[in-house]
């Protein structure tokens, strides 16, 4: 049986929360990430959404994100996870990823929210989505400890990803601090 890979470009960048028998940088080609998901059951709510990524095909760009390989005998309850933590608009691609050590993914699992999900936002000005996920919080905490999480985790990784950096460079200060509480999605 071939073994099951899931790349994360997101909250599973910095935090899986599932086991893995492999975890390695990796980029999927010909597509970008931007924060134009609303996010109503994890950092916002269905009143006040707040601000996560999606993947958006442009054949100029490459997303850098992580690949994980599910540890064996784990997929079926992972898999499970993901769908639950994936819900609000997500579908399930299977894509070629290329793993940071030379190795090709044929059909790695992407969770991909399409623009036709009732969640999708789309573009906004830099400063209006930077002012949304600053005040936006949901069950799993605030937006905006996403937001710098996921700049933190790809700035580890020597990945300069400019729409990600921006929108951490607009944030209004004082409103919530990366050490407010929360879960980690």
């Amino acid at each position: 049986m071939a073994a099951t890979w899931v790349f994360g470009y997101g909250s599973l960048v910095w935090r899986p929360d599932f086991p893995a028998s492999e975890c390695v940088p990796a980029h999927l080609s010909g597509w970008k990430r931007r924060f134009w998901q609303g996010s109503p059951d994890h950092r916002g709510t269905e009143a006040k959404p707040g601000r996560v990524v999606t993947l958006l095909r442009d054949k100029r760009s490459d997303v850098h994100g992580v690949a994980y390989r599910l540890s064996p005998g784990s997929e079926p309850a992972t898999l499970a996870r993901l769908d639950v933590r994936e819900v609000a608009g997500y579908d399930v691609h299977r894509l070629p990823v290329t793993l940071r050590d030379g190795r090709t993914l044929t059909h790695c699992l992407v969770y991909v929210a399409t623009r036709d999900n009732p969640w999708f936002l789309g573009p906004a000005p830099i400063a209006e989505m930077a002012e949304q996920i600053a005040h936006s919080v949901g069950p799993s905490g605030p937006n905006r400890v996403y937001l710098e999480r996921l700049a933190a985790a790809l700035t580890a990784m020597d990945v300069e990803d400019a729409h990600v950096h921006g929108l951490v460079r607009a944030l209004p200060r004082g409103v919530v601090h990366l050490s407010s509480g929360g879960s980690e999605h």
